[in-house]
């Protein structure tokens, strides 16, 4: 299959799995073009590949030979063919239409190898650095499908990813705390009094309070800074960072006393099409 003619079912393929999966990034896709739509799909439905593989296997080991696979897919996407796996059919289909790196996608990779293994993370500078080469890599490469990257997308993307992230850690903390994982970084809550045995008995305690709630705070700042930077960047690129309007109520909410991180919560995928369609006609996404 030549990644120039990567069947049309191929993108269905992908939108399926990123509406399943990540209706957010999905649900952010409705409001770009057609040509560009598919892209966008493609990367996100490689991200769900990715940081879904330690959910389907019981062993590092296992883990790890997937994650390769796609690690050496990517080493010869230039020069050969990919069988039977429309991800990554439609996926080689983007980085040669849009010149994406191939060094950055290879990064997620590697640093979502930290899922495999039930090691705590360690500090705020490594779950910055987990969250720089994840979530603010993502919407760096989204932003390559519909504009040259520049410093100034390259900084949005950093501070958003960053928001993102964070939320993200702070809104799965009871289901990665019911597989002993633990990506609140241990060090904050070590200097709250906590620990990561406290986190795993999955009751919500003041140390631990207060530990999300400097976790929220950190969020709330990049998301800030990313909202500032949106301004400088092109009107066609903004709408690459409608989740951050998600982002914003989601991290509103988690302020809150009465929420309970470790409770089950489901999403509304009404509510986060409401929010992204009103953010889509505001002035700072250039509505």
């Amino acid at each position: 299959m030549s990644i120039k003619d990567a069947p049309k079912d191929g993108a269905v393929f992908c939108a399926d799995l990123v509406r399943t999966h990540d209706f957010l990034r999905y649900a952010s896709t409705l409001f770009m073009p057609g040509p560009e739509r598919r892209a966008l799909l493609s990367i996100y439905a490689f991200n769900v590949e990715i940081s879904r593989v330690h959910e389907q296997v019981s062993q590092p080991l296992p883990g790890e030979l997937r994650l390769q696979w796609w690690t050496d897919m990517l080493a010869g996407a230039g020069h050969g063919s990919v069988e039977g796996n429309p991800v990554a059919a439609e996926l080689l289909q983007t980085i040669s239409k849009h010149r994406l790196p191939a060094e950055t996608l290879s990064r997620l990779i590697e640093e979502h190898q930290f899922d495999l293994y039930n090691d705590p993370m360690p500090s705020m500078a490594a779950l910055e650095g987990y969250l720089n080469d994840t979530a603010s890599a993502l919407f760096s490469l989204a932003a390559r499908v519909v504009a040259r990257s520049s410093e100034e997308i390259e900084h949005v993307a950093r501070h958003a990813g960053l928001a993102q992230g964070m939320a993200r850690v702070i809104a799965t903390l009871g289901r990665d705390a019911s597989r002993q994982q633990l990506f609140l970084p241990l060090q904050l809550l070590q200097q709250h009094g906590s620990s990561k045995e406290e986190v795993f008995a999955g009751k919500l305690t003041p140390n631990i309070r207060a530990a999300i709630d400097q976790l929220t705070g950190e969020a709330q700042e990049h998301l800030k800074t990313a909202f500032t930077l949106l301004a400088d960047v092109p009107s066609e690129v903004r709408p690459i960072f409608l989740p951050l309007a998600y982002i914003r109520r989601e991290l509103n909410l988690m302020t809150r006393s009465d929420i309970d991180p470790f409770l089950p919560k489901t999403s509304s995928r009404l509510r986060i099409l409401w929010t992204l369609w009103r953010a889509s006609r505001a002035k700072e996404f250039g509505g």
